[in-house]
């Protein structure tokens, strides 16, 4: 018998311990995105500016990404995320230019301002990732 819980068999009943694990994980879960929310607002942005630049920055491959591929990577409308960029352009953390290879796309880019107020951000999500080491049980 495997050893891996029945989370894996999506048509076998879950049991206590199935129950005690995805609890579990979506505590820690929440623990984590509370104290982002907290250290963000502390430091004058958002959850979702942080998110924005921390994307744009994370973004595979290149150093800039589209409003379209935001809205992806954070799971929001397009028009919510280009109103999202507005705000962060107005603050100092985003530009925008339109594409030297393609005229229809606009490259939304970090700032310095931006790129300061990131890695002061993610210098303190990291460490509080690191103090959770072990604390995310993935259900599986």
């Amino acid at each position: 018998m495997s050893s891996r819980s029945t989370l894996t068999k999506p048509h076998s009943p879950l049991s206590k311990k199935d129950f005690e694990t995805l609890a579990d994980f979506r505590y820690q879960l929440r623990r984590f995105l509370r104290f982002s929310e907290e250290i963000t607002r502390s430091h004058g942005v958002t959850p979702l500016q942080y998110l924005l630049l921390l994307n744009i920055k994370g973004f595979p491959g290149r150093e800039w990404a589209t409003a379209g591929e935001l809205a992806e990577w954070l799971q929001a409308k397009h028009h919510g995320i280009v109103a999202l960029i507005t705000r962060c352009e107005k603050m100092g953390f985003v530009g925008r230019n339109v594409s030297p290879e393609d005229r229809r796309r606009v490259e939304v880019r970090l700032l310095k301002k931006g790129e300061s107020r990131l890695a002061q951000l993610a210098q303190l999500h990291r460490a509080e990732l690191l103090s959770l080491e072990g604390a995310f049980k993935v259900p599986v």
